[in-house]
């Protein structure tokens, strides 16, 4: 996947806004972030980043995850494979996730843009945004224990 350039570059303005140093590290967690659409873990995103960075630590990594979820930049979510996964949502989605193994798969739906209306009007809140997940079993596990 070729990485959204306009992306990259509004997320480092919203840094330098903040205040916060562009270092190389961080604009490749950003870049590598924007490119995966695999939901990578901290771990992940160190052990692919760490030859370009030898003097990267995971720490590094999970400090600059954090302040992008602080920024509401990224995304920070759980599986059934304890791990927390990291996307950088490029477009509003959801995501399906598989019960058995953990993979994370965005899917769109467009009945769900009116959630956040529908959701105002019932609660009288003042509806930021909404996060939907569904669980299930995905096609390689459901193959793999021969369920249909």
């Amino acid at each position: 996947m070729v990485m959204d350039e306009a992306v990259y570059d509004k997320t480092l303005v919203t840094l330098r806004n903040n205040h916060i140093r562009v270092t190389p590290q961080r604009e490749a967690i950003i870049a590598y972030l924007i490119e995966s659409e695999a939901h990578p873990t901290a771990e992940t995103i160190y052990a692919d980043l760490a030859p370009q960075f030898p003097q990267m630590s995971v720490a590094t990594v999970y400090n600059n995850l954090k302040m992008l979820v602080d920024l509401h930049l990224v995304e920070e979510m759980t599986s059934n494979d304890a791990a927390t996964h990291f996307d950088f949502p490029l477009h509003p989605h959801s995501h399906a996730i598989c019960t058995n193994c953990g993979k994370i798969v965005d899917f769109d739906y467009d009945g769900l843009k009116d959630v956040n209306a529908i959701a105002a009007d019932e609660t009288g809140f003042l509806v930021s945004g909404h996060h939907l997940e569904v669980y299930g079993l995905c096609p390689d596990c459901q193959k793999l224990l021969g369920v249909h």
